[in-house]
């Protein structure tokens, strides 16, 4: 179902372009005050390759429930679209959803999934990064895009917003730290010269040994790299919740940061939304602290109910700092 609905996709989306105004400036200009100064959160329903199965196993299904990787991705496919179609994921209080490639190539009810995020008041991204390299100086860059540039193209035809890539940091190792917000930043160009915005995420492992040094490291070099753009070039930030609060408020305040955001990163959702409330000016981006409640087996309405208490509690983590 899903590889029929890209092949379908690679004809229709010059039409579908064409037809909702995808593309239009005005457009463009919406999502762009939305995602600076909304109130809400941005869901990541971006799990991929090797993270599905896990994924989909919290969601209640089984690895033996598939036998090809194709009805593997139907059925995050599917679990994707009732959380996005449920009458609690709207952008009263979900400004924006970043997808996995698949899903912002599949369809919902006939339509692309950036396009039906858009009509419920969401804004698109999507995850451009193909994983993470072996570690080295403490840290683990992405791998190779050769084909980014293909996707940033046609992720702009389907009204896609942003991207997002993620880094990893595990030590307080400044050669490493460096080059991961080098690399971060040269992939950050590449999106922005697309006419999309770069969502640029090195996440620091919380559970490092040198987490609190690794954090002010981060925010050194990061300070340093935003202060080299040039023009009128803004990014996003997806950081790790910092070890002391507070940390990062430069960065929320950097006039070439639109928004930061909060991944988070191995924290259960109570444990997530307590330290997001510490954080002034940096709102949620979380993934699995957002699903961790939902089950396929749930009724319609104990799935809305479910996702509506998550979506709560997370807003007001988001918008309500202590």
């Amino acid at each position: 179902m899903v590889q029929a609905a890209r092949r379908d996709l690679d004809v229709t989306v010059a039409g579908w372009a064409g037809a909702t105004g995808m593309g239009d400036s005005m457009q463009d200009q919406e999502m762009t005050s939305k995602i600076a100064e909304g109130k809400g959160f941005i869901a990541a329903l971006d799990q991929s390759g090797g993270s599905t199965p896990k994924a989909l196993k919290g969601y209640g299904i089984e690895e033996g429930a598939w036998s090809t990787e194709e009805e593997m991705y139907g059925l995050i496919h599917q679990m994707r679209s009732r959380i996005i179609t449920s009458p609690a994921f709207t952008g009263d209080k979900v400004i924006g959803a970043i997808l996995f490639e698949r899903t912002m190539d599949g369809l919902i009810d006939g339509k692309p999934v950036p396009q039906v995020l858009k009509e419920r008041g969401v804004v698109p991204f999507i995850k451009i990064d193909k994983g993470l390299e072996d570690e080295a100086n403490g840290v683990q860059l992405m791998k190779p895009m050769p084909t980014l540039d293909a996707l940033l193209s046609r992720s702009k035809a389907l009204g896609v917003f942003g991207t997002k890539e993620r880094s990893v940091i595990n030590l307080a190792n400044r050669e490493g730290i460096a080059a991961i917000v080098k690399q971060q930043f040269e992939v950050g160009q590449q999106v922005l010269a697309a006419g999309l915005m770069p969502i640029i995420e090195p996440e620091v492992n919380i559970k490092s040994p040198e987490r609190a040094a690794a954090d002010q490291i981060l925010l050194e070099e990061l300070t340093k790299a935003l202060d080299a753009l040039t023009g009128d070039d803004k990014v996003m930030l997806k950081l790790s919740l910092p070890a002391n609060p507070g940390l990062f408020d430069p960065l929320v305040d950097h006039p070439r940061v639109l928004r930061v955001v909060a991944l988070s990163g191995g924290y259960s959702r109570p444990d997530a939304c307590t330290e997001l409330a510490k954080n002034r000016g940096v709102i949620a981006s979380f993934s699995r602290a957002l699903l961790e409640d939902l089950r396929h087996q749930m009724t319609d309405a104990e799935f809305d109910a479910s996702l509506g208490a998550a979506i709560d509690e997370i807003y007001t983590a988001s918008t309500q700092k202590a």
